[in-house]
């Protein structure tokens, strides 16, 4: 079992930045993929960022330039520039490992104010 325990999110007005972190409770292992899943009032859960063991790292197309998202060990970090109210939502951290089993933090709220 892996717990992931997320910060930063927060409040914050158009065109200012955010910073959040996620670690996993886990030594010894590697995790396959980590990232950050967002989900907006009324709408379905979306892939954001995501970065591999390997360091690859894919992007949702709406926040391409935006966000950066970089990894240390099991520790993944989303640098969210130049926010826009569509930004607003819960933000999960999201972990895989190897095996294909997935696991999700409690979520952290970012909102974006106009």
């Amino acid at each position: 079992q892996i717990q992931l325990v997320e910060s930063g999110g927060g409040l914050v007005e158009t065109g200012g930045s955010l910073r959040l972190s996620c670690s996993a409770s886990v030594t010894g292992i590697t995790i396959h993929t980590m990232g950050w899943y967002r989900q907006a009032p009324g709408k379905q859960r979306e892939s954001v960022a995501l970065i591999d063991s390997s360091r690859r790292r894919t992007y949702a197309e709406p926040v391409k330039g935006r966000f950066t998202i970089s990894r240390s060990q099991n520790t993944v970090i989303l640098q969210i520039d130049s926010l826009k109210p569509e930004d607003s939502a819960v933000y999960y951290c999201y972990a895989r490992r190897w095996s294909g089993d997935v696991y999700w933090g409690q979520g952290t709220q970012v909102a974006v104010s106009s």
